[in-house]
């Protein structure tokens, strides 16, 4: 089976891996700092956080900017759940905002629209969860500057996007949000095997989410709130959690981290494959915003079945029976039995119906080989009719 990511582990990685096993600290160590201070330095942030997933850093994120039982969050349907069910962790409240059907990230048209009318009812969200879809940015410039004109926070959710680019800058310096999030699940562009990682400019939100990353508690005495008379004295000062990152995994993500541009050009000549190969057939491929440069984490194609001998299930399954790993992301979370007894509609955010019924995402990732990718050129091509 051809799976539709995978992650290219070098022996650079096993060795860096062993190094570590071998030493001291296998957790809680100098090895972790030093994967966050070069992710920072990468992307131009101030600040970085390794935990241990993305789903962690997404919840220390919405703590860290006081999301709590009275505040509102929004966030794109199309995305993986995490993405909405940070802000019910922390007794939030949570609602979505539709999709712009080019990119398949969130509309800056509806975002406005709805802010305008979420400002009239007093029922302004309080942070918005930016979702840059497959490796593509969203349009951060003018996401912020509805951010200064309605007063919500915004966190960048790049699970998707590490090494991608917005306005020649790369994702995660913050200019127009105030915390960005990271994946490093194998399937992503470099890989801790689990893990994830908070990046921001704001010293007052690390040291929060430093803090709330394990179990809330200092050892810094100048930072106590009371006073100690031992030196092995520490304060639980927030209830926390145990998301901290071990130096095994920050060393993985090190080594791979070596190997990222390389990792992201190796992926950018895959998608040139299929857009070639592609684009005579009764498909939409990827569509790439000018102010953008991708880190083509998925690759998704939506099927014109009006065109084509079979349906998109029936494709998925030919594909899947020819041994393509073919996948689908995401289906809409407002979808999901757990959001619809919230109170949701499918019909509530159309366009996100519309791609969701088309889409299909093949496969993509550094170690896919000519062959490999010319089999799923060809099967699909014989899908498609």
């Amino acid at each position: 089976m051809i799976p539709y990511g995978k992650q290219a582990i070098t022996t650079e990685d096993i060795s860096s891996v062993v190094e570590i096993l071998q030493s001291e600290y296998l957790t809680q160590g100098p090895t972790v700092p030093l994967f966050e201070e070069k992710i920072a330095k990468y992307v131009n942030a101030k600040f970085a956080v390794a935990v241990n997933s993305a789903t962690s850093a997404l919840h220390l994120a919405c703590l860290a900017l006081e999301v709590g039982p009275r505040s509102l969050v929004w966030t794109s349907p199309i995305s993986f759940v995490a993405s909405a069910n940070c802000a019910l962790y922390c007794g939030g409240s949570i609602d979505f905002v539709d999709i712009d059907p080019k990119t398949y990230n969130i509309s800056v048209q509806a975002l406005s629209k709805k802010l305008e009318f979420s400002k009239k009812n007093n029922c302004l969200p309080k942070v918005l969860i930016v979702v840059h879809l497959a490796g593509q940015s969203s349009d951060m410039q003018a996401i912020g500057k509805l951010s200064k004109q309605y007063g919500f926070k915004i966190i960048e959710d790049a699970s998707h996007a590490v090494g991608a680019k917005y306005l020649n800058a790369y994702v995660g310096n913050c200019q127009y949000s105030d915390v960005t999030i990271f994946s490093f699940h194998p399937v992503k562009i470099i890989t801790t095997g689990e893990g994830g990682m908070a990046v921001t400019n704001q010293e007052g939100l690390a040291k929060k989410m430093r803090l709330l990353r394990s179990h809330g508690i200092t050892r810094e005495k100048d930072d106590f709130i009371g006073e100690s008379r031992f030196s092995w004295g520490y304060e639980q000062q927030f209830l926390g959690f145990n998301y901290r990152l071990t130096d095994i995994q920050a060393a993985l993500g090190i080594s791979q981290f070596n190997n990222i541009d390389a990792n992201i050009s190796a992926r950018h000549s895959i998608a040139k494959i299929y857009d070639e190969a592609l684009s005579s057939l009764p498909l939409v491929l990827p569509w790439q915003h000018p102010d953008s440069f991708s880190s083509y984490h998925l690759y998704i194609v939506k099927i014109d079945q009006e065109k084509t001998t079979h349906s998109r299930e029936g494709i998925f399954n030919i594909l899947r029976d020819s041994n393509v790993g073919v996948n689908v992301h995401y289906i809409p979370i407002h979808t999901q039995p757990y959001y619809r007894a919230l109170g949701f509609l499918e019909a509530d955010f159309p366009n996100a119906m519309q791609y969701y019924k088309d889409a299909i995402t093949l496969p993509i990732f550094p170690a896919l080989t000519e062959n490999d990718q010319l089999h799923v050129i060809n099967v699909l091509m014989q899908a498609l009719g």
